[in-house]
């Protein structure tokens, strides 16, 4: 992966971000936001991100990612196609496409064709920090994307929030600490990740779950991402507040990500 350009200053989360600035600045100016307008006149009818996350069950949402800061690449050959369909037809109730490019070997174009190949909700994972950017993401079908607090100061994540709406789009507003937390409340966040991974270092604790879940209001959507491994964890997650749970490397990783997700959704692998 291209990292070495960007591997001799700041924290893992600064590197990317200037690689995002530099890349999104360019295609900005290569594609206006009005023709991004005219791309969302066009784009398919949403689907119901927050009602998929909120269902009676345990509610996943199985993210494709090709690769990893934390570990290379995760995924070669990436299908975003049969992926897309073999996890929805083993009970995810949303799917995450990473779009990033020079970190996560991601595409819009992996966001569009696996949407195109389900019927449940598509969420753009990226690292989004720009008005042009959520124009973007709905030009490109997307139903939801992802707000990191830790990228983005309080008055831009108020307006990012409320243009996610504008386009009927409720936004996952990412948190890794209490004072992350309450700056995603007091911008009106409604749908609150919980990532275990510090972006900042790639450490990983799921206890930062527990910690924070408390702290989430009753009317928010609350989400733990990052680190679950086994069924366990997301039946203790879940009975300590948590109404959906996204899992990335550990479906990527598997030989057979959709025997991967039955497991963690509690269901036991068939006899040989």
């Amino acid at each position: 992966m291209a990292m070495s350009a960007h591997a001799d200053s700041g924290t893992v989360l600064d590197r990317i971000l200037d690689a995002r600035r530099l890349e999104v600045n360019h295609r900005k100016r290569v594609l206006p936001e009005a023709a991004l307008r005219y791309g969302v006149n066009a784009a398919t009818p949403l689907r119901d991100f927050p009602s998929a996350l909120i269902q009676d069950s345990l509610n996943i949402i199985a993210e494709l990612k090709p690769a990893s800061p934390s570990k290379g690449i995760l995924r070669d050959p990436f299908d975003p196609v049969e992926l897309a369909r073999t996890l929805e037809t083993a009970g995810a109730a949303v799917l995450s496409v990473l779009t990033e490019g020079e970190f996560f070997r991601g595409s819009l174009k992996n966001l569009r064709d696996a949407r195109s190949a389900v019927k449940i909700p598509v969420f753009r994972k990226d690292f989004i920090f720009d008005p042009w950017q959520v124009w973007e993401t709905r030009a490109n079908d997307a139903d939801s994307f992802l707000l990191i607090v830790a990228a983005i100061g309080d008055e831009l994540l108020r307006d990012l929030i409320a243009l996610g709406r504008e386009l009927k789009m409720e936004p996952l507003v990412e948190v890794h600490t209490v004072a992350e937390l309450d700056r995603a409340l007091a911008a009106g966040a409604r749908i609150i990740g919980v990532n275990n991974r510090d972006l900042k270092t790639l450490s990983l604790r799921v206890e930062t779950s527990f910690e924070l879940v408390e702290r989430i209001p009753d009317a928010c959507i609350a989400v733990s991402e990052s680190g679950l491994r086994t069924h366990d964890d997301l039946a203790k997650l879940r009975n300590a507040g948590f109404d959906a749970f996204l899992i990335g490397e550990s479906l990527m990783l598997s030989p057979d990500p959709a025997a991967a997700l039955g497991t963690f959704l509690g269901r036991s692998a068939l006899p040989v």
